[in-house]
């Protein structure tokens, strides 16, 4: 069992604000396949890079819609591992608690996580490439890319692909957030995709706890206050025991 410190702990327990940003780690660990992994099977020939863009989609929608499509069905045939749960239950000890995900699979949200920002969408979504309006249902044949029911534009998933901005309300939340949170934890995310990489630095500079969860070192190890290394679908749940227990 981790042994965390009591020092640890105690600021935990006593936090009001506490924000968690999550990267592609957390979802590998329920046996999805991230998005920088090489990809298999059809999509082999394709890097992902050259199918994440507005380009692409111009280009060839109908390619990237099955490519998206492959990846949807990935995802909804996974589940949240005990790392997400984990998150579900600190959130419900905690007075103000913001989930902020870099991830796309909807994993946090289909376990049960409330105030949760996604900086790059979620794939399970579609909305239409035109006049941007989203769609709860849509009928696909296999032969054509889905429509948009109120302009006919062609639909496209709800994602943030290379050469976008992030969705400036979400981001905007999860930097408030960052600035005034107490303790502040980076879990399963590398911390190189800017702008997310730069919360966890925004947080410390204005007294946060820092706090990493990661199975690998990365720039921010060396300057966390609290550092664990190892499965966040591990450590996670051993936190949550660790706060039920009675404080030594």
């Amino acid at each position: 069992m981790t042994d965390f410190p009591a020092d640890f702990l105690r600021h935990l327990k006593s936090a009001e604000r506490v924000v968690v940003l999550t990267g592609a780690g957390v979802s590998q660990e329920s046996g999805l396949r991230t998005f920088r992994d090489d990809p298999i099977g059809l999509w082999a020939q394709y890097k992902p890079e050259e199918l994440a863009t507005p380009e692409a989609f111009a280009a060839n929608p109908k390619l990237v819609w099955d490519w998206y499509a492959w990846r949807r069905e990935a995802a909804q045939n996974a589940r949240p591992n005990a790392g997400h749960y984990a998150l579900v239950e600190l959130e419900k000890r905690v007075p103000q608690f913001t989930l902020v995900t870099q991830n796309v699979d909807g994993f946090h949200r289909a376990a049960g996580s409330q105030n949760v920002l996604e900086l790059h969408g979620n794939i399970r979504r579609v909305r239409c490439s035109v006049c941007g309006a989203f769609a709860d249902a849509w009928t696909d044949d296999g032969a054509n890319v889905p429509t948009c029911l109120q302009c006919g534009g062609l639909l496209r998933p709800d994602v943030i692909w290379f050469g976008e901005s992030l969705p400036q309300a979400e981001l905007q939340s999860a930097v408030e957030a960052a600035r005034i949170c107490h303790v502040f934890f980076s879990i399963g995310t590398s911390v190189v995709v800017q702008p997310a990489a730069s919360l966890a630095r925004a947080a410390q500079k204005e007294g946060a706890v820092l706090v990493e969860i990661n199975a690998e070192t990365t720039p921010l190890t060396q300057t966390a206050d609290f550092a664990f290394r190892g499965k966040s679908g591990e450590i996670l749940p051993r936190l949550i025991e660790a706060l039920t227990l009675p404080s030594r």
